[in-house]
């Protein structure tokens, strides 16, 4: 191995911070072919690797790859690990940390995500100490002992756990450390430190890099950036802070991300700085009232769901562009957020405090990345943590910008939000100069400006036509900010007006001709689909039916069946007294997955009955298991018994009723597990039956 030259910053850098600081050139070399999240990463390299000297280096790279070979388990050797508790009595492990707690257990168990145990004993103290354990989980040194007493129903227990974090961080030393550099050397040293060499950077890059920073320093800051894939848009958010989580696409609930009623606990919003949705055009929302909070919640911070909820974390979304930018400027149809969901409406995107133009962002390339020095990551981000809760500069912002008489409540605040960040992430130790602040404000109006352009775009009137957002320099000047992609497109600046009169009286034009046509000759029209009001005015109230299905047909899932039904119903109630082997209890599970496919239901209930043979002991694991799912998604499961019932009907809240003769056991056995019909139902032949649907 070589010897290291240092440079002026890494000089100045680590004499400093001495013992806060890591070469990044061997975060990358070892971080290559293994999955392990760069703060745990460097965490061992401060640990093992803290000098210059060639054969230092060279051995301590060594320990911190034996480390992770003796310490680091990887997903597939998961049965390995365990085995090597049992033999050993106790083994040390780095491993992700979830601690859950079990109702019908009425305790709490620790869950390790690549050990693969999910009935681990932990002591209280543990998750009292670090409550993040409890939501979301916690990389830590953990030392996982083997249990020898037969009697108890677990075999692994937490010996000891150290969180993978400083136990203690100095924000005046942060400070007085940043007080002997200058702006842009300060600059180069936060995008080292996230892995960038800022030397191959323009200005203008090197800013967009600063704002995806911004939500793990600013509280309740609403962020996004949409670009094309493979600029790294989730690494800040899934690697670089211990204090970050990601969502990764799927389905948003509010129980997962606000408040989980049936459990009486915040969601995500309560224990992270920033939630952070990847792919943010994948996400599925199933509730309206999902929207309605996360509205509340991105306008200030708070919601009500039953309690009052007040938390700071900040909301990024991330996602992909797949038509060109200049496609999109120059067209009348489309805008720049058009990956977003339907759900994402214009209350929604108002929100926004900064809209990063992800397509400026340079591909993730070897080339772009430092072999220089910069902060521990880990060091980094609790300097942002503590300045997200600590500290507030909102008002020292206001003191000193001036907006133009364009700037309305949503873009003053939007602004001036991203304006704290950049204090925060480049000045924690005082004031920039005029011409620095200067700079910020240019970059936050304009952020700002891409998302009302976008709004403007899709209004029909004029609400967000005032899209010349301006500034006014230290010398008095107005200085207007235009976004660099649209400055010249006339279908962004100008976009044509849709009649809303359509059809009135005087109106002769057919209102389908009155939508503006693309100006981008080869971009398609996509057809809108109607607003989820339009469909729940015109979805036509279900009839009453009596047929009867017959042996071998097909075509008779669940949902296709009840879901019709279930129109505004917040309680589904199910009596049927055989629900015990092992095959019915999949045909509930099943029914379950149906009946929350409504948005609104809240609540199922099951009558059944038992009989000699039955295995209470199984029985009861499984509706156990069922009942914790579904509370995850804010939905209780009740279990009622009565011996003598032989009913079997399902009543709806909203007033109707079914009855299937042979309850939700229609179905034939398969033939084959592994042939068609043995998973979806609706091509699972069936049992005779006849079927009632009435309005009770």
């Amino acid at each position: 191995m070589d010897q290291f030259d240092q440079d002026n910053l890494d000089q100045q850098l680590t004499a400093l911070f001495d013992g806060k600081v890591v070469r990044k050139d061997l975060l990358h070399r070892i971080k290559k072919g293994t999955n392990v999240p760069t703060f745990v990463l460097e965490f061992l390299l401060a640990r093992y690797c803290a000098s210059d000297e060639p054969e230092e280096i060279q051995a301590g790279m060594e320990a911190v790859l034996d480390t992770l070979n003796d310490n680091y388990v990887r997903p597939n050797e998961a049965n390995a690990a365990q085995s090597r508790v049992a033999t050993k009595g106790k083994h040390r492990f780095i491993d992700k940390v979830h601690v859950n707690y079990i109702e019908k257990d009425r305790r709490h168990w620790a869950a390790l995500e690549n050990f693969d145990s999910r009935r681990v004993a932990i002591s209280e103290k543990f998750y009292r100490d670090n409550e993040r354990l409890l939501q979301g989980g916690l990389w830590a040194e953990v030392t996982i002992g083997y249990n020898e007493i037969e009697d108890d129903d677990y075999a692994f227990f937490v010996e000891d756990l150290r969180p993978i974090q400083l136990s203690r961080f100095d924000f005046d030393r942060y400070c007085e450390g940043r007080e002997a550099f200058s702006r842009d050397d300060w600059m180069d040293v936060i995008l080292r430190s996230v892995g960038l060499e800022p030397t191959r950077l323009t200005k203008r890059v090197k800013f967009h890099f600063i704002a995806r920073l911004a939500p793990l320093i600013e509280p309740n800051f609403n962020f996004i950036e949409l670009g094309p894939r493979g600029t790294g848009k989730s690494y800040f958010y899934s690697e670089f802070s211990p204090y970050s989580t990601l969502i990764s696409g799927g389905q948003a609930t509010k129980a997962t991300l606000f408040y989980n009623v049936q459990r009486r606990k915040i969601g995500l919003v309560g224990y992270w700085d920033t939630v952070a949705f990847d792919e943010v055009g994948g996400i599925k929302i199933k509730d309206p009232d999902t929207i309605q909070i996360m509205k509340d919640f991105m306008a200030n911070g708070r919601f009500s769901r039953g309690v009052e909820v007040i938390a700071q974390a900040s909301m990024a979304y991330v996602g992909n562009l797949d038509l060109s930018v200049e496609q999109i400027v120059n067209s009348e149809v489309y805008d720049l957020f058009q990956p977003l969901p339907k759900e994402f409406d214009l209350a929604v995107q108002d929100r926004f405090a900064c809209y990063l133009p992800g397509w400026e962002m340079p591909k993730n390339s070897s080339e772009f990345l430092t072999g220089n020095y910069g902060f521990i990551t880990d060091y980094l981000a609790e300097a942002f943590h503590y300045q997200f809760k600590q500290t507030n500069r909102y008002e020292e912002v206001s003191s000193r910008v001036k907006l133009g008489d364009a700037v309305e409540g949503r873009d003053e605040k939007g602004i001036k939000k991203t304006l704290c960040a950049f204090l925060k992430i480049l000045h924690p130790n005082g004031k920039p100069s005029d011409e620095e602040f200067e700079e910020y404000v240019a970059y936050a109006v304009e952020t700002r400006r891409r998302v009302k352009e976008q709004m403007n775009k899709r209004k029909t009137d004029d609400e967000f036509s005032r899209i010349n957002l301006s500034y006014f320099t230290a010398t008095g000047e107005e200085v207007i900010v235009y976004c660099p992609e649209s400055r010249t497109a006339a279908a962004t600046q100008e976009p044509s007006r849709r009649n809303i009169h359509a059809g009135e009286e005087g109106d002769d034009t057919p209102a389908e001709t009155q939508t503006s046509t693309p100006m981008v000759p080869g971009v398609e029209v996509p057809t809108e689909p109607p607003s989820p009001a339009i469909e729940a005015e015109t979805k036509p109230e279900p009839e009453e039916q009596h047929f009867t299905i017959h042996y071998g047909d097909t075509g008779y899932s669940y949902e296709a069946l009840i879901l019709p039904y279930l129109q505004g119903a917040k309680q589904v109630e199910i009596e049927d007294p055989y629900i015990r082997a092992n095959h019915q209890i999949h045909n509930f599970v099943r029914f379950c997955e149906a009946v929350i496919k409504s948005p609104t239901v809240r609540k199922i209930v099951l009558t059944t009955s038992y009989d000699q043979d039955t295995d209470l002991k199984m029985l009861n694991e499984r509706f156990e298991e069922l009942k914790q799912s579904l509370l995850e998604l804010d939905i209780e499961l009740k279990i009622l018994v009565n011996e003598n019932m032989h009913d079997r009907e399902i009543r709806i809240d909203n007033g109707w009723m079914i009855k299937i003769g042979r309850g939700l056991d229609f179905y034939q056995k398969p033939d084959l597990w592994f042939g068609v019909g043995a998973h979806d139902l609706s091509m699972r032949r069936c049992l005779e039956t006849k079927v009632d649907i009435f309005r009770g």
